[in-house]
């Protein structure tokens, strides 16, 4: 995995790590709506359970009625019953 240099530009501009690198960031708003950015790829797709890969690992989603919304190269907003939801860390090399 690729890290990139925060530089004097991103630390004078308070830009969030997340607009200059790899690393997701989740939102969740209560137990109905997650918005994921920065992923790579949709492993698995079920209503009842999502799988989503990112730069540092994969995001498990449990719950019911989920339905994938407003997804873009980047982001992509997840909306249903969350029941739960994991992350599994890759092992860095």
């Amino acid at each position: 995995m690729k890290r990139k240099k925060i530089g004097k530009i991103e630390k004078i501009l308070e830009i969030p790590q997340e607009v200059y690198s790899d690393v997701p960031k989740i939102t969740i708003t209560g137990f109905d709506e997650m918005l994921i950015e920065n992923f790579k790829a949709i492993l698995e797709y079920e209503e009842f359970y999502i799988r989503i890969s990112t730069y540092i690992g994969i995001i498990n989603i449990n719950g019911y009625n989920l339905k994938l919304e407003n997804m873009t190269n980047d982001d992509i907003k997840i909306k249903g019953k969350i029941e739960s939801f994991e992350i599994e860390r890759l092992i860095e090399e």
